[in-house]
């Protein structure tokens, strides 16, 4: 069988993900990650009224623009607004954030005004409109501030505080099932027996998920047998949106998974073009979206943050987003042979020259702390072999906070989202 292309598996693979149908109304302080369920409108203007962007003298603005002089009547202080309204000739004092006085349309700067007792006079000219918040500046009541499909950020989420929102509907959680295979792994924390190693992959991927809108349900490590894997898929796909595998996807003697799944449900597809993550198995177990990752334990990270986080964006309602991509140097050469495509582990830098990244030789998808040192992807195209020092590469950046691939904007998303609901 011959191995998929890397862009040609991801858009099948998105596309065969429909957003789920259920929503929750939950409060604004507890949405950070989730997904807008239907458009977000601006209950109110913002400003709700004319405001000064200054402390200053609320003023009209004269017609001529000689030295001028007026007479304070008032204050206008924030949450506490004039009384009345003010005429030619006439000012208010006014404080940052307070309400313009009726017939004001200019505020006057402290520094540029000088003031005799009730008289505020200013050599600067004054013009309509200046140094004033305008009603509605920000948002027009009505106005849809978020489509549904939109990822609610913290910085979203205060501007519908400013707006007086305080609970938004947002898609429910996905419900993600996950389990690792393999008769060698010990928990971290137990003594190692004979031919034993620590599982990190599920951790791996458990960590991962929970920076995503997801409830991950944790089905352990299933042993290396037909019938444990086929008793773990159907007990997962009665629970779960999408299951994910770690191991068990390749074609050795004790590997389980694809089979498993051929006989409870269906493969789509199998075997990508890809280096470290070649053995990815995605298919259906009921309802559910399979997805068997290999098991070594940077092809399992590198084939999430490819392939199933997209996935997850679209059954969260949201648009699946490309990562976002920079072009760096080559600090040094790299060996690579054409026909996959390679992701290697690198370390970014802004140097004098522009931006330089760095790649360890020793790329092997066993090596964890080539990924625990690293901050980006480094993409070795399959249309070229060697690279050398200084050849330009894409690379695609960690986010800090959550590991995952930066995400360019939503205007460059995956091809393939998908339509619809399930």
């Amino acid at each position: 069988m011959a191995l998929l292309p890397v862009d040609v598996a991801r858009r099948r693979i998105v596309a065969l993900a429909q957003s789920v149908a259920e929503c929750e109304t939950i409060p604004c302080t507890e949405a950070v990650g989730r997904v807008a369920a239907k458009d977000i409108a601006a209950p109110v203007d913002l400003p709700p009224f004319h405001a000064s962007a200054m402390d200053g003298f609320a003023v009209r603005a004269p017609e001529s623009t000689g030295r001028q002089r007026w007479r304070v009547v008032g204050t206008s202080a924030a949450g506490h607004p004039a009384s009345r309204s003010i005429g030619a000739g006439e000012a208010v004092r006014i404080f940052t954030g307070a309400p313009l006085p009726r017939g004001a349309d200019a505020v006057v700067l402290q520094e540029d005004a000088a003031l005799a007792g009730d008289v505020v006079e200013s050599a600067e000219p004054v013009r309509a409109g200046q140094h004033v918040r305008h009603c509605g500046q920000d948002a027009r009541r009505g106005e849809v501030l978020f489509a549904s499909g939109t990822p609610l950020t913290a910085y979203r989420l205060t501007w519908l505080a400013a707006c007086g929102i305080q609970e938004v509907q947002v898609t429910r959680r996905i419900r993600v099932a996950v389990f690792s295979t393999g008769d060698e792994l010990a928990r971290p924390g137990r003594a190692l027996g004979p031919g034993q190693i620590y599982e990190s992959n599920r951790f791996a991927l458990a960590t991962l998920l929970r920076q995503k809108p997801v409830a991950v349900q944790d089905f352990g490590c299933v042993a290396d047998s037909l019938d444990a894997t086929r008793r773990a898929l159907g007990e997962a796909a009665q629970r779960a949106d999408l299951i994910v595998a770690s191991g068990g996807v390749s074609v050795g003697d004790a590997d389980f998974v694809k089979q498993a799944v051929a006989e409870v449900g269906n493969i789509e597809l199998w075997r990508v073009a890809l280096k470290p993550g070649k053995p990815l198995a995605v298919g259906r177990v009921g309802s559910a979206l399979f997805f068997g990752l290999p098991g070594n334990p940077v092809s399992t990270i590198v084939t999430y943050l490819l392939f199933v986080a997209p996935v997850l964006d679209a059954l969260g309602g949201g648009a699946p987003v490309a990562p976002l991509e920079f072009a760096a140097r080559l600090a040094g050469p790299v060996r690579h042979s054409k026909g996959r495509r390679e992701y290697l582990r690198g370390v970014l830098r802004k140097t004098a020259g522009g931006l330089s990244v760095s790649v360890e030789r020793d790329q092997g998808s066993h090596r964890l702390g080539t990924l625990a040192r690293a901050n980006c992807l480094v993409v070795a195209s399959e249309e070229h072999g060697d690279l050398a020092a200084g050849d330009s590469v894409a690379v695609l950046p960690f986010s800090g906070a959550t590991d995952h691939l930066l995400a360019a904007t939503p205007d460059a998303p995956l091809a393939g989202a998908p339509t619809g609901s399930q």
